[in-house]
């Protein structure tokens, strides 16, 4: 049953902003972790760590936002989904924002040793994945359940890039042992790429779930039909 309480509706409203804009935040955050490696950007991987802690203070703001309307308002229905979601979405992009840290955590080490090769497949999980938390958190702004489902799909592009990269990786490994340190902190960036686009994907789930009270985990995406 809709509310007609415009106060609250300013207040929902506000939540969805401050989601967004520390989608915004994090969106900076993944994309500086991955230019400052493909760059070489140490001063950017710095910034990026050194920044971590306005995704965590936003987020705790939200949390408690969230908190604080579902004790005085008591919603029920949408909006009861609506600010359960916006809990869960901000616990997935506080968490995308350590995936940020941890890979300039690894640029940093890799900084001070040569270059192995081109870094493979790592440039294009970083378009899948930006592109999926762009699109997840878009899906959330204007409901679009058929995006979410998209960003759903193209989660297994980047699991089979990952896989790619691991052979790869393995192959650099037998070949040539001093490549260990190497090729296992490049593995470790593609697993953290890998898990922001997990974090996406939940994202998608979460939207879907708040608009049509369908929860989809561990089912395949409804895709839309071939034309």
């Amino acid at each position: 049953m809709p509310h007609y309480d415009r106060h609250f509706d300013k207040e929902l409203q506000t939540l969805k902003e401050d989601v967004l804009r520390l989608g915004g935040i994090v969106e900076e955050q993944v994309s500086n972790a991955i230019a400052a490696l493909m760059n070489h950007n140490v001063e950017l991987a710095n910034q990026t760590i050194a920044r971590d802690h306005l995704v965590n203070k936003t987020e705790v703001e939200i949390d408690e936002m969230c908190i604080d309307l579902l004790a005085r308002r008591q919603p029920m229905g949408a909006d009861l989904r609506f600010v359960t979601t916006a809990i869960k979405i901000v616990d997935n992009l506080e968490r995308m924002g350590d995936m940020a840290v941890n890979i300039s955590e690894r640029v940093l080490e890799l900084a001070t040793e040569p270059r192995l090769k081109a870094y493979l497949d790592i440039p294009r999980m970083g378009e899948y994945c930006t592109s999926m938390l762009k699109n997840a958190l878009d899906a959330f702004v204007t409901s679009n359940t058929t995006l979410a489902q998209q960003v759903r799909a193209e989660d297994d592009q980047v699991d089979a890039l990952t896989h790619q990269i691991f052979r790869e990786l393995l192959s650099y490994m037998m070949e040539d042992p001093h490549t260990i340190t190497r090729a296992t902190r490049i593995m470790f960036i593609a697993k953290y790429i890998e898990r922001i686009a997990d974090h996406s994907t939940n994202i998608a789930e979460m939207v879907i779930y708040m608009v049509e009270g369908r929860i989809v985990r561990h089912t395949e995406p409804d895709m839309p039909p071939a034309k």
